[in-house]
């Protein structure tokens, strides 16, 4: 892990993320500074499934996909992690291992710390230890909620929902629709929905002739997202039109 100190942009950046809200600026301050900065080339890890826990990070550039192997042998991507994300949560939960990997989807800057430290922090800043526990728990009814798609929503719902998500994580408005900002191949979409690149094939395609996504090599647009809630709510087609995401 580099050893290399913040520098004073990431103290600004850190003001927005979800870990640090409301933390006064001293205390901010002095979690950023003992945080170590490290860069990740694009396809790289920052750790591996089954690594000895060591390291907190929250995400200052890029996109990190957190994935888990399965019993079975079959790759998951549970999670896009976008700027401000904090991942590798269980470093500071007395885990002995990462659950998951966390590979650079590209050029990736984090700060992390390790168990020590951010253990010592929790202990001298409660507000840190709310903000960091607050996350957990949505993560928890998260893949709560991913169970409950996997386990009883047909394959439709889920590759809608699987988009739609990541609408507010790497959305980014363009001509004609959201530009999901992502390097994001038909095979993720396939491990992130628990079914087959077959079948993932043959849903976008269907849907891009409907004029409802338009799709290329690794990237998606979304050009009609609310017929996409339809899909993803299942509700009738043409009925009270659904917010964009």
């Amino acid at each position: 892990m580099s050893t290399a100190s913040p520098v004073p942009e990431d103290l600004t950046y850190l003001q927005t993320a979800r870990l640090f809200r409301q933390l006064p600026p001293a205390e901010l301050r002095e979690i950023a500074w003992a945080g170590r900065r490290r860069p990740v080339a694009p396809d790289a890890f920052f750790f591996h499934q089954g690594q000895p826990a060591a390291v907190l990070y929250v995400l200052l550039a890029g996109q990190v996909k957190m994935t888990q192997i399965t019993p079975e042998g079959q790759q998951i991507i549970l999670r896009v992690v976008s700027p401000g994300g904090m991942f590798g949560a269980v470093a500071a939960l007395g885990e002995a291992v990462y659950p998951a990997s966390a590979q650079a989807a590209d050029a990736c800057v984090a700060l992390g710390w390790d168990s020590a430290t951010i253990t010592n922090l929790m202990e001298r800043f409660p507000h840190l230890t709310i903000n960091a526990l607050g996350i957990v728990v949505a993560r928890v009814h998260e893949f709560q909620d991913r169970y409950r798609e996997l386990a009883t929503e047909r394959v439709e719902r889920r590759v809608a929902r699987a988009l739609l998500r990541l609408v507010p994580q790497v959305g980014r408005r363009v001509e004609g629709g959201v530009l999901l900002d992502l390097t994001l191949s038909r095979q993720d979409l396939a491990e992130m929905t628990g079914t087959t690149l077959f079948t993932v094939s043959r849903i976008l395609s269907r849907w891009e002739q409907a004029g409802l996504i338009e799709s290329g090599r690794e990237r998606v647009v979304l050009r009609r997202p609310h017929s996409l809630v339809e899909i993803a709510e299942d509700l009738p087609p043409g009925g009270p039109a659904a917010p964009d995401p």
